[in-house]
Order: C-alpha cells, then sequence, then structure tokens
C-alpha cells in the first residue's frame, strides 16, 4: 500500500480549480512552451533493451591505381561502435477520490491534470535533449554537452559568435535523419509518451489513514543518437546583451553576428541531401530574425505561409531556405564554451 505524498492533488487544490457556478474551471496553461526540436526529430526503435548500439564508419578502404600485370592488394574499411542510452521519464499523479468526483466529471479532472503531465514531461524531455549530462546517469547526454569543445574533433561544428561571461545563448542546426541525428526508443518498448490507468487504489495519508485515490501514470523512454556528429552544429557565444541591443559581437557589420553564424554554419553540413536540416533558437533569438527579417535589404531571412499539422495557415520562419523554429529551453545564461 503506497503513502500519499504532500505533492498530491488535494481538495484545496480542486477548489482552485473550480469556476463561481461550481463546474471545473477552464484552466489557463501559463506555464505551455514551445519545444519544436522534439516535435521535428527522427524516432527509431533501438536494437538493445536499454537504448542503441550505433555502428559508425571511421575509416575508408585505401583504393590504388592498377598496373598491367601487377595485382592490386585488398583492403577495407573501419567501424566503430556507440552504445547510446535511452532514460526513462516518469510521472504520476494520484487525486483523492473524493476530489476527483466533486464536480461530478471525474474524467475531465484527470484529463485536465494529465494535461500538466505531459506538458511537464515534454519540457524535461527537451530540456535532457540540449543539457542533458553523462554526470547524471538517468539521463541521456543532449547536445550541449556533445559539441562543448572547440578542442574536441567535433570542435569544427563549434561555430563561436564571441560572447563572453555567462549571459551567453546557444542556437542548433540539426540535420534529422535515420542515418545521422535522430531519438532511439528501447528495442520492444512503445515510442512516445504512454498513460496508464491506474484505477482506484488505496494508499495511506500523513496520518497513516488509508484513502482511496485515482492513480495514473505517465512514462516516456527516449535517447538521442549523434551517429555522425558532422550533420549537427553548434551556434555557440552568442552574446545576449549585445544581441539585444545589436552592438559589440552582435553589431551588424561584426563576422561573428547571428546572421553570419548561421549563413557559415550551413556550409559545416557535409551534404543536405537525405536529411531534414532545421535550425533552432530560442525566442530571445527569435525575436532579433524576426525584426531582421522585415528589413528589405536582409533578404536571406524571410517570413513565409506554411501549413501545421492540423492544415491551420501559419507563418515560418526561415533563412536561407531552411525552417527555423523556437526552443524555449534553450537558455541565455550559458557559460562561454572554449
Amino acid at each position: 500500500m503506497a503513502t500519499l505524498a504532500s505533492n498530491n492533488l488535494t481538495l484545496l487544490d480542486q477548489a482552485k480549480r473550480t469556476d463561481p457556478s461550481g463546474k471545473s474551471a477552464r484552466i489557463v496553461e501559463m506555464l505551455m512552451q514551445n519545444n519544436n526540436m522534439q516535435k521535428d526529430a527522427i524516432s527509431v526503435e533501438g536494437n538493445l533493451p536499454t537504448g542503441h548500439r550505433a555502428t559508425i564508419r571511421t575509416g575508408q578502404p585505401d583504393v590504388y591505381y592498377k598496373k598491367m600485370g601487377v595485382g592490386t592488394p585488398s583492403s577495407k574499411s573501419t567501424t566503430t561502435q556507440v552504445d547510446e542510452n535511452a532514460a526513462i521519464l516518469v510521472g504520476r499523479s494520484q487525486v483523492d477520490e473524493d476530489t476527483a468526483e466533486l464536480n461530478g466529471n471525474v474524467a475531465k479532472t484527470r484529463i485536465d491534470e494529465a494535461k500538466s503531465f505531459v506538458e511537464a514531461m515534454g519540457q524535461k524531455d527537451q530540456q535532457t535533449m540540449i543539457y542533458g549530462s553523462a554526470s547524471t546517469p538517468e539521463e541521456y547526454v543532449g547536445l550541449a554537452n556533445r559539441y562543448s569543445l572547440k578542442s574536441a574533433p567535433n570542435g569544427d561544428n563549434i561555430i563561436d559568435a564571441g560572447g563572453s561571461g555567462t549571459d551567453n545563448m546557444s542556437g542548433y542546426l540539426i540535420g534529422w535523419s535515420e542515418n545521422t541525428i535522430y531519438t532511439v526508443f528501447p528495442k520492444g518498448s512503445t515510442a512516445g509518451l504512454t498513460h496508464t490507468d491506474l484505477g482506484l487504489d488505496d494508499v495511506v495519508d500523513a496520518a497513516g489513514n488509508q484513502l482511496r485515490v485515482y492513480k495514473d501514470m505517465f512514462k516516456l523512454k527516449t535517447g538521442l543518437v549523434v551517429a555522425d556528429w558532422r550533420f549537427g552544429v553548434r551556434i555557440a557565444n552568442i552574446d545576449t546583451s549585445d544581441l539585444i541591443a545589436q552592438s559589440g559581437t552582435q553589431a551588424a557589420a561584426a563576422s561573428t553576428s547571428l546572421i553570419k553564424c548561421m549563413s557559415r554554419s550551413i556550409d559545416h553540413i557535409p551534404n543536405p541531401d537525405g536529411v531534414t536540416l532545421v535550425f533552432y533558437f530560442n525566442r530571445t533569438a527569435l525575436s532579433y530574425l524576426r525584426v531582421a527579417a522585415l528589413d528589405k535589404s536582409n533578404s536571406a531571412v524571410t517570413i513565409e505561409p506554411a501549413l501545421n499539422q492540423f492544415g491551420k495557415s501559419i507563418f515560418q520562419m526561415m533563412f536561407l531556405g531552411i525552417p527555423v523554429r523556437i526552443v524555449d529551453r534553450l537558455i541565455n545564461t550559458e557559460a562561454r564554451v572554449v
């Protein structure tokens, strides 16, 4: 029998979710974010129960010009294997039976609470996709910690925007595909967020008394595979204050300006064919780029009509034909990448 913790939905919480007529109130989701990286990432079933083992070619075979009457040596390519773990993100909801039934609509009460879990898990996974660290073994390693050192082999794909101090941000250009960069879920499991209705169960409250609650469990099993680091580019050290002021490292004429760094990043992608290229920035950077798109002299950044997944007309920001999307989990307070 479980114990009812203090972070479960209570009668007081439910009272705050009831409108003056006594019905369930329409909740304004002020904590909702846009984290589009998850929507674009290709998801692949892993070949391990714990994640995925990627086989990466590390060397080409030798080839020779043949001389008449002389044989040719045999050769071979070389490969290496890298194991990528998939993390398990879990959320559990427990709602007191009487609290859930207060307005005569148990399903709506549980659905309203489920929405918050779905949003919270999406935000947590997006944060891990960017800032996940090997020092936290229950997570998976995110992009920032994979593209973190300019002297590393993949340091060629870290473009320095010139910022210093701790008020920097990063943007990313990712070429998604099943052979380059993709997300993975463990072998034999289910892709995406799963929900299990655990029904009514008995728990023990803080005073040791039994209580009936509705239980729900939410689970997401996912990891990140960077099979070919050349298809990821980090634009690091974007000085936030300079970008806002359009001065210093982010002045229009500066070689480290955001638009010039974006242009340079495209040439770091070895072959755009067969991948889905997308730029990702936070709202601060997107706001600057949107203003740049209004400058008639700057035709590299455009805002073009498009349709979302529901067929609704939207306006998509593009840079030289590549979509530019918002990721709210990208922060403005990164330390300088060296």
